[in-house]
């Protein structure tokens, strides 16, 4: 028996490989198929389910492909309802992958058809629970994102609450947890950073396994929960209804433009989207051009800040990295990558093209600016982050919402931003300069640069009592 974990950091997210007796299944894989059809020639396996815990929110999944692939049937749990060919299981419904059973458990709360993967051993012994966005490592999946659903999050919550005692409580505490996600998904709230546990120390530690009333359980998971990214609802509605063939996306995204071609698709309208590191960025870009650095979260703030699942999309992206950022631009289905600059920056500048810079100092030179002058300071962090910790008379602006608020701002002002430490304020600092504001200079190394100076920073309640 062999049951392998396959986590992808970027997007906190679990998918695994069972093997046993030359049979095999996968469950949540990835958009991209090429891996999974390597590690079943290693193991001398043929495919032969793919379990779906849900329609997943915040990535297209790879099941379609890899069923078209390797004749393997898709199966998901009950409620589901799919455009192509699937088998939707019964509650309690048994599947052989050699020696080994996986039984069904319709867990639903955190959507209808959620569903627990069972594994039971060659001796029917329950070994580990593959539980999608029902159970995380330390927290459960929010109970706001059903598709099309006219039940309320209390009730889905309420749901939840059921599930986890009827069906995962009972389950022997030496059970393995597998989750869908762990921490930096934006699928639950307070999700561990381990990517598995025993059943038994979920119980001691997460508190929606807390001895609790149902009426608290749901007052919990309905308080504090952010607005879903807009590419969630879409996402699963592509995980429903099926998609374009990854193969024929990568062929088209994975295109080499020369600068004529590449300024002809921005006069058509293309977006330029340039996933270099920050500093790189800053140095010099193309008018109007997106930062979203490939080593950040890359494809979550994709799908928060790109509305458009179909926008056309070219790329400025380091040397060998063309392709990769294709994919990653695909797990989330932005699947209208028309190519990459052939050359990158360097190219398009011995052109003679123009570029743009945006002006970075460093939080010691910040410190001597922020003590002497009256300035503008944008906090770009979460709502969590800054009620943490923020410096005193600044601006809290989410990069999560800069749709809501880019237009709020004076132009003829000068900024100040910083996030957490670079990242997210770059990516503020290019949407912003695109609308025409102009005097915008970023933090490097952000709060985490900033609270090593001599500026005091306050948590939130105190800066309240103050005010």
């Amino acid at each position: 028996m062999l049951v392998q974990q396959l986590y992808t950091q970027c997007l906190a997210q679990g998918a695994y490989f069972i093997v046993s007796d030359g049979e095999a299944a996968i469950i949540d894989p990835l958009r991209e198929t090429q891996p999974y059809l390597n590690l079943l020639s290693q193991n001398k396996a043929s495919l032969k389910y793919i379990f779906e815990t849900h329609f997943h929110a915040d990535f297209v999944s790879g099941h379609v492909d890899l069923a078209n692939k390797t004749n393997a049937q898709i199966v998901y749990g009950p409620q589901a309802q799919t455009t192509y060919k699937s088998h939707i299981a019964k509650d309690n419904e048994e599947f052989k992958i050699g020696n080994l059973t996986i039984k069904v458990l319709h867990t639903p709360g955190h959507t209808l058809e959620s569903t627990t993967y069972l594994l039971l051993d060659e001796n029917k012994k329950p070994h580990c629970i593959f539980t999608g966005d029902t159970l995380f490592i330390g927290d459960v999946g929010r109970p706001d994102l059903a598709i099309k659903s006219t039940l309320t999050q209390e009730d889905l919550a309420g749901m939840l609450y059921d599930s986890l005692r009827n069906k995962i409580m009972t389950l022997p505490d030496d059970v393995l947890v597998y989750p869908a996600h762990g921490a930096g998904s934006a699928c639950g709230k307070n999700m561990s950073k381990e990517t598995f546990d025993t059943l038994g120390n979920q119980k001691k530690t997460n508190y929606a396994l807390a001895n609790i009333s149902k009426q608290d359980f749901i007052k919990e998971l309905t308080t504090g929960i952010l607005p879903p990214p807009q590419y969630f609802a879409k996402n699963a509605a592509l995980n429903k209804e099926g998609y374009h063939a990854f193969d024929d996306v990568m062929q088209k995204g994975s295109k080499a433009l020369s600068v004529n071609e590449f300024e002809k698709d921005i006069k058509n309208g293309a977006l330029v989207l340039d996933v270099r590191k920050a500093e790189e960025f800053a140095q010099g870009y193309i008018p109007n051009a997106l930062f979203i650095g490939l080593d950040g979260q890359f494809a979550p703030w994709v799908g928060a800040l790109i509305t458009d699942l179909k926008q056309p999309i070219i790329l400025i992206t380091p040397q060998g990295k063309e392709e990769e950022t294709v994919m990653r631009l695909s797990r989330v289905g932005y699947d209208n990558c028309l190519g990459y600059l052939a050359g990158g920056i360097d190219a398009w500048k011995q052109a003679g093209k123009n570029t743009e810079d945006i002006t970075s100092i460093s939080a010691e030179e910040f410190a001597a600016y922020y003590g002497k002058e009256n300035i503008n300071v944008l906090d770009v962090r979460k709502p969590g982050e800054y009620d943490a910790k923020h410096l005193n008379n600044v601006n809290h602006k989410a990069l999560d919402f800069i749709g809501d608020w880019q237009g709020t701002l004076d132009k003829n002002n000068s900024y100040y931003i910083h996030c957490a430490g670079g990242y997210r304020s770059m990516i503020a600092a290019s949407i912003l300069k695109a609308k025409g504001y102009k005097n915008l200079i970023d933090i490097t190394g952000g709060f985490g640069a900033i609270v090593k100076t001599s500026i005091p920073a306050s948590a939130y309640a105190v800066t309240c009592a103050n005010a």
